[in-house]
């Protein structure tokens, strides 16, 4: 897992670095500077060699002292640098300061840039960084304006012209990856009128932030490339600081010993005749994923439609609250998933059932378990313990939790603003088990605090996994894990990580059917 810092969580960092008096502000603002010229250059080797051009755009604190320091060091390799500042230098910060008079004694300060009609090689970002928190106004709203032609070709890749951001793409929170945009924005102006500058590079240091892999931040930042400052790790203990998703520790994933009870037995149930689909998605991918038996609680009114289309899977026939309650006596079942073309009524009939047994197996309730309760969620959140998790989309996280999404699709006016992962530790709270928020930027979030991010953006983009039934196959691998024995926070964040590896493994034409289909391939890359 990488660390995600927040502003202040990165600005305590930094702190605790200078009152150690291992390092200065100044140093860590000459190593940053450095490490942007070094990325650069990394990103772009045709800019190693010769003569270029560059614009620097500094703003009113330290990131514009990042910024003159830039401007310097492209300067000493023979550059021609032009420096423009978005603020008032007599108000800059100590660093800063300093940092803007070494500029000043090389070359000259500009207040505004315009490059419609002569783009330069380099445009450096060094404007806000992660400390903004309010929409961008003033020169700098002059200056998106004055290239407003440029920089809307840019966002659609047209125009040549790298840009490169120093920490955060101006304009973007670092904490929720949302643009910031006047409140009186409307949607046209919203579309046409850029309120942040985006690039093709955003470098940053130490670590990673929430903004570069949430909401529009991926968009805007193009790629991020992290550079060592020389400060010491973040000391946060897991409630405090959520962590992008790496590769998990799959070892126990591979079959070694035992027969298939000892790799679980997970209970998935259907809805009935013609709305058996999901449900059958969600037990191959428990299958595929490893537990050692599946069946499929279906209605008499499926059996023979079921029946038809599976064979490694099982049917138990499941009519109605009593036979669900009946099947539940079977302590084997340590696993069970609703929701999956469940039904409405079906739902609200079973899930009681399911989830407050007598021998409480691990519950996932996705889809039509969650939309269910939209008129009642507290009745859905009275029933939850801590060996459920739920996998809400957008939508069905509104239904079960709308104060908490009414706050997350808020208008970003001020910063910081209130983020996925926000949103998600707050619902994990409330009900008392993990949630998993789905989206590009999958939120996995546990009671206690912990959270991480399954981020399906930059080198792990998967943009084939928006298809019908991908999620009922991600219910699926989390039921499957749970029914072998993963705890129910390492089986959401283990599913997530798998569902994102499956589809970039098969790639463009993925369906929902190929995401099971294509795990035993994972699985070789992986050496399991």
């Amino acid at each position: 897992m990488t660390d995600l810092l927040t502003a202040a969580q990165m600005r305590a960092v930094e702190r605790a670095a200078i009152e150690s008096g291992s390092v200065t502000g100044l140093e860590l603002m000459e190593r940053a500077g450095a490490g942007v010229v070094e990325a650069v250059l990394e990103e772009w080797p045709e800019l190693v060699e010769g003569t270029h051009r560059a614009v620097v755009l500094c703003g009113p604190g330290n990131n514009g002292g990042d910024g003159f320091v830039v401007a310097r060091l492209l300067k000493e390799r023979g550059w021609s640098v032009e420096v423009f500042l978005f603020g008032d230098a007599g108000k800059l910060p100590p660093d800063a300061k300093t940092n803007f008079d070494r500029w000043s004694a090389l070359g000259a300060v500009g207040r505004m840039a315009d490059w419609s009609q002569d783009l330069p090689d380099l445009v450096v970002d060094a404007l806000f960084g992660t400390g903004l928190t309010r929409p961008v106004e003033g020169l700098f709203d002059e200056f998106l304006h004055l290239n407003e032609e440029t920089l809307r070709s840019q966002y659609f890749r047209y125009a040549n012209l790298r840009v490169t951001s120093i920490d955060m793409p101006s304009g973007v929170c670092s904490d929720s990856g949302r643009i910031l945009e006047p409140a009186n924005w409307t949607e046209k102006a919203r579309w046409w009128r850029p309120t942040a500058l985006a690039g093709q590079l955003t470098v940053t240091f130490h670590s990673m932030k929430p903004g570069h892999v949430l909401a529009d931040g991926p968009g805007a930042c193009g790629k991020v490339v992290v550079k060592d400052i020389g400060l010491e790790p973040s000391r946060g203990d897991d409630a405090e600081i959520a962590r992008i998703a790496a590769r998990p520790d799959l070892w126990s994933l591979g079959k070694r010993l035992g027969h298939k009870y000892d790799h679980g037995h997970a209970l998935l149930l259907s809805g009935g005749a013609g709305r058996t689909g999901a449900a059958r998605l969600a037990a191959r991918g428990a299958l595929r994923i490893g537990a050692g038996l599946v069946t499929l609680g279906v209605p008499g009114s499926a059996q023979m439609e079921v029946a038809a289309q599976v064979t490694a899977i099982m049917l138990r026939r499941v009519e109605d609250a009593d036979g669900l309650a009946a099947v539940l006596e079977d302590m084997r079942f340590n696993a069970l998933c609703l929701g999956p073309g469940l039904g409405l009524d079906r739902a609200r009939e079973l899930a009681p059932v399911a989830v407050r047994a007598e021998h409480a197996p691990y519950v996932v309730l996705d889809a039509d378990a969650l939309t269910a309760f939209a008129g009642d969620p507290e009745a859905l959140r009275a029933m939850l313990h801590d060996r459920c998790v739920l996998t809400p989309h957008d939508g069905e996280f509104a239904r079960l939790f709308p104060d908490i999404a009414e706050r997350l699709n808020a208008p970003a006016t001020t910063g910081p603003v209130y983020s996925k992962v926000d949103a998600t530790r707050a619902a994990a709270k409330r009900a008392g088990c993990i949630v998993l928020f789905k989206g590009p930027d999958t939120v996995i979030a546990a009671p206690d605090g912990r959270a991480s991010v399954n981020a399906a953006v930059y080198e792990r983009a998967a943009p084939w996994l928006a298809t019908a039934g991908s999620g009922d196959v991600l219910a699926g691998f989390i039921t499957g894990l749970l029914a072998r024995g993963f705890d129910p926070m390492q089986a959401a964040e283990t599913a997530a990580w798998l569902h994102v590896e499956c589809a970039r493994r098969f790639g463009p034409g993925l369906i929902a059917e190929d995401l099971p289909e294509t795990l035993p391939a994972v699985f070789r890359d992986l050496a399991l």
